[in-house]
């Protein structure tokens, strides 16, 4: 498979401008399939302040006609596949090392975005301090990093709606039994809820993201 391109950091947005992030933790925005940079930067007036937020474009097109952006295939026979993943984690992890430098950073991911920030996790322990994964799912397959997970347990936070028929049954119950193992887990299923994000869940994202602030600041 050819090397995965990076992320085009002249389409980031930003909450704060450069001059005033100093070293507040950063929260990564990962947006799904067929959207972009633009799309989850609309949750920022319900997060909290106290996180310089970035939103970023994953760095492949979909097959026409859909719109938007990509992190990894899941047309065809190597749909979803967990190598894909891990190379889409890798190139947001580059970006960071590049963007970020030594602030803490937690990432936020909706679908395919919350598969890539928990690959993430996994591909490096160390630079990701926790992870929102909003109708997203744990990817197949073993890590090295999986171990350090494991005795690490870093909080994690798990949304999706009892009624969303986008992500595979197979894949739910998969995470269903890989979170509890590798991470604090906390999170919620939203009755009714589809392929989408509900306000409840948001009071829940908000809460989570408040403990992580409280957590940093002790």
């Amino acid at each position: 498979m050819s090397a995965h391109p990076s992320l085009d950091p002249a389409v980031v947005r930003w909450s704060v401008p450069a001059d005033e992030r100093g070293d507040r933790p950063v929260l990564l925005l990962l947006h799904g399939y067929g959207s972009d940079e633009h799309d989850l930067f609309g949750l920022v007036p319900y997060l909290p302040g106290g996180f310089v937020i970035a939103s970023v474009r994953a760095p492949l097109t979909p097959p026409w006609p859909m719109p938007g952006a990509s992190w990894y295939p899941i047309e065809g026979l190597d749909g979803r596949d967990p190598h894909a993943v891990t190379q889409a984690a890798s190139a947001v992890l580059a970006w960071i090392r590049d963007a970020v430098g030594d602030a803490p950073v937690g990432v936020l991911g909706f679908s395919q975005g919350g598969a890539v920030a928990l690959q993430m996790l996994r591909a490096a322990p160390d630079a990701v301090s926790f992870a929102v994964v909003l109708a997203g799912y744990a990817a197949g397959g073993e890590l090295p990093g999986d171990a350090v997970l494991a005795e690490r347990r870093p909080p994690v936070f798990w949304g999706r709606g009892a009624a969303d028929d986008v992500i595979p049954s197979a894949l739910v119950h998969l995470t269903s039994q890989w979170l509890p193992v590798h991470s604090d887990l906390s999170g919620r299923v939203y009755p009714g809820l589809t392929h989408s994000i509900s306000q409840d869940e948001l009071d829940d994202v908000r809460a989570f993201l408040d403990a992580r602030l409280a957590e940093s600041a002790v």
